[in-house]
């Protein structure tokens, strides 16, 4: 056989694409690929032999080999693919599942470990099974291999499917009593001609057990079979044998080569012989399964891009999508926003803050009921508040950002009220009901400016009663007094409402900076994922081509030779 390394490019590109495909183990594509690597490495020329059970497969090795090196005559019957290879004496090997090697001389060991239990199972912790014989066929680099019967199990049938993948030659064997049954012919389609392994020779057995005439029909419906199945073999080397195995088997082991040539054993071992040292010179016969496989391999990895570029095309429409949506979502986020802060800068625009509350607020100096007046105030100025807040709040929550600070809104310390002292009372009168009296009425501070303090804080607001030096004039009367007051009190508020419009504004104009840069939408960059998944579509795009490329070189190696 060639160097092996001849594959070895092609074989490390189908292993990348089993992993960039993600194929379940179990799977047929997946256990054809790695039994199409494993056949590529092969140093030897395999003959795998196979069939339905009891149609004497292991028989007809044993009359090959001239020996009984496999087991035959037991039911259960062979239950595990058993290779048999060269060796200097004849001796097996078993080679369990956890490392374990069982090496005994001669076969009795196969009873034990490569047959069928009485379930008809096979033994579920043996990896391999080996024998190896002396005989001067093997020694030229052949390897033959006995698959388990195929009309029993499906776990049998998975595992000579897998197995028929990696044969140089497969030998057929059919029993002549009931010629290519409709499994046969199945398993002729779907294991053999589907997957391009035309290396196949048919066997018929039991031909020796048929009357005369029966065996002149059985023969002619043998040859049509032959001609059926376009094996890809030598010049001059039939398709089709006909072997009594067991005669043949038994005339080898006594010697008698007379009897053994009428049993056709002798010309269907030559052809073996001719057919491995013809192949053994060229390797053109692994390419037609190796082109199917790489084929299906491509087919997968295309039909995986295409799924990839598919998913990555609705994740950027999604993404498309999303982003307009949070466009609009700005838009109409930002707008609200502007006309919640427009209006609340409405509000507070000097004029009209003056217009609506100044004398609201005057009158509730006048009073003694300034806090009253403040809730009040502040709980329309919360309203504002909360109104814009609103719409940050969505900024946040829709484009996924952190509270930004809130708008902190203070209000001035509440006024001192400086008054005037009231005018002195007629001399005529002193006594409770004098001037002095409505005024402190009149005002809403009650008798408390009246008494000696002359300073209080009613209502939240200071009050201060400033005596008069003897330079000022006094007013003339309780209305000029309350006049006085009325014209004081409304100033204060003023002063207050426009200390307040002015510092609001100004913090005001500070939040919608702040809360732009909340409410302003950027996109993100391209997801990872997709970023990915782009990245998988060219790695399968380079696999497609090396794969391409390493099977033509194969070719090119191959018919230069």
């Amino acid at each position: 056989m060639q160097q092996p390394e001849t594959y070895q490019n092609l074989t490390n590109n189908l292993k990348s694409a089993l992993g960039i495909l993600e194929l379940d183990k179990n799977s047929q594509l997946y256990r054809d690929t790695t039994s199409i690597c494993d056949y590529l490495a092969k140093p030897t020329f395999q003959i795998a032999v196979f069939g339905p059970f009891n149609y004497g497969k292991s028989t007809l090795l044993n009359a090959l080999l001239g020996n009984r090196a496999l087991p035959i005559d037991l039911v259960p019957t062979t239950g595990a693919a058993i290779y048999v290879n060269y060796g200097d004496e004849l001796h097996a090997k078993i080679t369990l599942k956890d490392g374990t090697e069982v090496s005994e001389p001669g076969t009795d060991v196969l009873k034990r470990y490569a047959i069928l239990d009485d379930a008809r199972q096979m033994r579920d912790d043996v990896a391999a099974v080996n024998v190896y014989c002396p005989h001067p066929f093997l020694k030229t680099g052949v390897e033959l291999l006995d698959l388990p019967g195929t009309n029993d199990r499906q776990e049998q049938d998975n595992l000579v499917r897998d197995k028929l993948l990696t044969a140089d030659l497969v030998v057929q064997v059919l029993d002549a009593r009931k010629l290519m049954t409709l499994g046969e012919r199945e398993h002729l389609r779907d294991w053999l001609s589907d997957r391009q392994i035309n290396t196949v020779v048919f066997v018929a057995n039991f031909i020796n057990l048929l009357e005369p005439d029966d065996q002149k029909q059985v023969y002619n419906r043998l040859l049509f079979v032959a001609e059926s199945f376009r094996s890809n073999l030598p010049n001059n080397i039939s398709n089709i044998y006909r072997v009594d195995a067991l005669p043949a088997l038994r005339a080898r082991l006594k010697g008698d080569v007379a009897a053994a040539q009428t049993t056709g054993i002798a010309a269907f071992e030559s052809a073996l012989q001719s057919i491995v040292v013809a192949q053994q010179e060229q390797l053109a016969v692994k390419l037609p399964r190796i082109e199917a496989i790489a084929t299906k391999i491509c087919q997968s990895l295309q039909a995986k891009s295409e799924t990839v570029a598919a998913e990555i095309a609705s994740a950027q429409q999604k993404h498309k999508d999303k982003i307009e949506i949070k466009q609009k979502a700005e838009k109409l986020i930002s707008k609200g926003f502007q006309a919640s802060v427009s209006d609340f800068e409405i509000w507070l625009y000097q004029p009209t803050l003056l217009q609506r509350y100044q004398s609201e607020m005057a009158l509730s100096l006048q009073e003694g009921s300034f806090d009253a007046w403040k809730l009040k105030f502040q709980r329309e100025v919360l309203h504002q508040q909360q109104t814009i807040a609103e719409w940050v709040n969505k900024a946040c929550e829709f484009f996924d950002k952190e509270q930004p600070i809130a708008l902190l809104i203070s209000f001035p310390p509440a006024p001192q009220i400086v008054l005037p002292e009231p005018p002195p009372p007629p001399a005529a009168k002193k006594s409770i009901d004098s001037e002095v009296t409505p005024v402190a009425i009149a005002t809403g501070l009650g008798w408390l400016l009246g008494g000696p303090v002359g300073a209080a804080v009613v209502g939240g607001a200071s009050y201060i009663l400033n005596k008069r030096t003897g330079y000022e004039k006094p007013p003339e009367s309780s209305e000029a007094y309350l006049n006085q007051v009325t014209q004081i009190c409304s100033e204060a508020a003023k002063n207050y409402l426009a200390r307040f419009s002015t510092d609001t504004f100004s913090m005001l104009q500070h939040y919608k900076e702040i809360a732009a840069k909340v409410i302003s939408f950027q996109d993100s960059q391209e997801p990872l994922k997709t970023n990915i998944q782009q990245y998988q579509i060219q790695l399968i795009n380079n696999l497609l081509e090396n794969i391409d490329s390493s099977v033509q070189s194969t070719k090119s190696v191959i018919n230069g030779k």
